[in-house]
C-alpha cells in the first residue's frame, strides 16, 4: 500500500464529532454536536443525535461510524435489558462499560472493507456513586475522574476543560462548561456543528437539560 492511499483511509475513518463527559460533585455531564460529515469533508446530516440514554441511569455518547455506533448501542442496550430481566437487578456502570467495550472490540476485529470505527464517552451512577469512562476505538475501557472528550474536534475541547475545569464543580457549572466545550470545537473544527446536545446523569437519572440548534442560513 502505497503513502497516498494510507492518507486516503486514515481521511475515510476520520472521525467527525465532538463529545464530552465531565464528572461533577453531584453527577455526570454528557455533551456533543449535531453534524454528521462523510469522511469529514461533506456535511450529511445536521440535527444528528449523538447522546442516548441507556438505562434509566447509563448514558452514552458516540462518535464514528455511524452504523456501527448505531449497532453497536443497539446490542449494548438489549443485552442489558436481558440482564435486568433474569436477574431482577439494574446493571451497575461498570458492568455496562465492560459489556460495552467487549462488543466494541469484537466489532472492529470482524473482517470487512469498511473499518468499524467508533468511540463511546459513557456516564451513570450506581450504588457506587457517579462514573464517567471512554471505550475507545479498539475497545479499550478508561474511567475519568474529571473530564474526558472524544471526536475530531477533541483537542478544542480539551483546552477549555484544562482552563476552566474545577474539581467538585455542581451540574449547573458542569452544563456551563459542557456548551463552552463544544462550541470552541464548532468554531474550529470543520467536522463538529448545527448544535448542541447536553444531557445529565444524577441521583434522578438520566435527563437532556439543553437543546440548541444553531441557524448559518442567510436570507436576503
Amino acid at each position: 500500500m502505497s503513502i497516498e492511499q494510507s492518507e486516503e483511509i486514515k481521511q475515510s475513518i476520520r472521525k467527525g464529532t465532538t463529545t464530552v463527559g465531565i464528572v461533577c460533585s453531584d453527577g455526570i455531564v454528557l455533551a456533543a454536536d449535531k453534524r454528521a460529515t462523510m469522511g469529514g469533508m461533506i456535511v450529511a446530516h445536521k440535527k444528528v443525535d449523538k447522546v442516548f440514554k441507556i438505562t434509566d441511569n447509563i448514558a452514552l455518547t458516540m462518535a464514528g461510524s455511524v452504523s456501527d455506533a448505531q449497532l453497536v448501542m443497539k446490542l449494548l442496550q438489549a443485552e442489558l435489558k436481558i440482564k435486568a430481566m433474569r436477574t431482577s437487578t439494574q446493571p451497575t456502570v461498570n458492568e455496562a462499560v465492560n459489556l460495552l467495550g467487549a462488543i466494541v472490540y469484537q466489532n472492529i476485529r470482524k473482517f470487512s472493507t469498511i473499518l468499524a470505527i467508533t468511540g463511546f464517552l459513557v456516564g451513570g451512577t450506581d450504588n457506587n456513586g457517579f462514573h464517567l469512562y471512554d471505550i475507545g476505538i479498539d475497545g479499550s475501557v478508561q474511567k475519568h475522574d474529571d473530564y474526558t472528550t472524544d471526536g475530531s474536534g477533541f483537542m478544542y475541547a480539551l483546552g477549555v476543560f484544562e482552563t476552566l475545569y474545577k474539581k467538585d464543580m455542581k451540574i449547573s457549572e458542569g452544563v456551563g462548561l459542557a456548551v463552552k466545550a463544544i462550541n470552541a470545537a464548532i468554531q474550529r473544527d470543520t467536522s463538529t456543528g448545527e448544535g448542541i446536545d447536553v444531557f445529565t446523569i444524577t441521583k434522578a437519572g438520566v435527563q437532556k437539560v439543553f437543546s440548541k440548534q444553531l441557524e448559518r442560513r442567510l436570507e436576503m
